[in-house]
């Protein structure tokens, strides 16, 4: 298999997990303070990921990749989590999956950015037609379900892409699993401390589906998930893998009814099928990165 089927490949199987991120969060916080849980996951997700480096012998991190795993960590360890939690207090997680459509032009302008690649013009028409579709739903709503939570999204999807895109570049000389391990592991100190300090009093037994949801939330969105969506950005490049994230409402729709006994709106899904049309398109012109031909170390 060549690096780019590989890159969509391991892309695809990151999305799959991720896509229970936010249906597993909100059964969470249904039992858990966001802020609690947020620490939580990052606790107990960074002792798991110093299991690994002390098993598999991972390399350090050389100094002048600190700030970029900072980055990583502030990004998908700390920012996402706790925005998404405060968040889905307000909103359903049907109603905050339709904002992953903005995740594919948020980290295309990271990768940009932050990574150097270059798609062509008629890639920023598609993304932005498809990020439009999915503000004017938001609006369509007369953000009724909650302006805060729609915020809070927002802010969400930034510091995701610009995590995403970040640790896409790392892993191209890291390896995707130590990227995301180190970014744990530098955040452990203070998470373990904000765990603590949120700790709630009197803490009561939360029922069987929040720990279920934490459990998820801290192997899978935070651990297993990122091993498999870096190395599928490192392969295939961040601004045309990352187009992936656009199946990420499909699945995450479905996770919702399924699971969570939400209403999937007609509208939602149909912003849903126009948005991916768009990425469609996107992904027709994203080019070829300019760094994709760097070493991509074997996991």
């Amino acid at each position: 298999m060549n690096k780019t089927m590989s890159g969509w490949g391991n892309g695809l199987l990151g999305v799959l997990i991720f896509s229970g991120s936010l249906p597993a969060t909100r059964v969470a916080v249904m039992g858990f303070d966001p802020v609690f849980l947020t620490g939580a996951r990052a606790t107990l997700a960074g002792l798991l990921a110093g299991v690994l480096v002390l098993a598999f012998r991972a390399r350090r991190p050389r100094r002048q990749d600190l700030f970029a795993l900072v980055i990583v960590a502030l990004g998908v360890v700390v920012g996402f989590p706790l925005l998404t939690a405060l968040a889905l207090e307000h909103v359903t997680s049907a109603h905050s999956i339709v904002f992953v459509g903005l995740l594919p032009l948020a980290t295309a302008v990271f990768g940009v950015l932050r990574g150097g690649e270059r798609p062509r013009p008629a890639f920023w028409l598609f993304s932005i037609a498809g990020s439009a579709l999915v503000v004017g739903f938001a609006f369509s709503q007369g953000m009724t379900a909650s302006p805060l939570g729609d915020l809070l999204m927002l802010g969400a999807i930034l510091v995701c892409g610009l995590g995403y895109a970040e640790g896409a570049t790392l892993s191209r000389r890291m390896g995707g699993w130590q990227v995301i391990c180190w970014a744990l592991l530098l955040s452990l100190p203070v998470m373990l401390v904000v765990t603590l300090v949120a700790l709630p009093g009197g803490f009561r037994a939360p029922d069987v589906p929040a720990w279920i949801g934490l459990g998820y939330v801290t192997v899978f969105s935070m651990l297993v998930g990122f091993v498999f969506w870096y190395r599928g950005l490192a392969l295939g490049g961040t601004v045309a893998v990352g187009q992936l994230q656009l199946l990420q409402p499909f699945f995450g729709l479905a996770l919702a009814a399924l699971l969570l006994g939400e209403t999937v709106t007609g509208g939602m899904l149909a912003v849903t099928i126009a948005v991916v049309a768009c990425v469609a398109g996107a992904k027709a012109f994203a080019g070829r990165p300019q760094v994709a031909k760097a070493r991509v170390p074997a996991e």
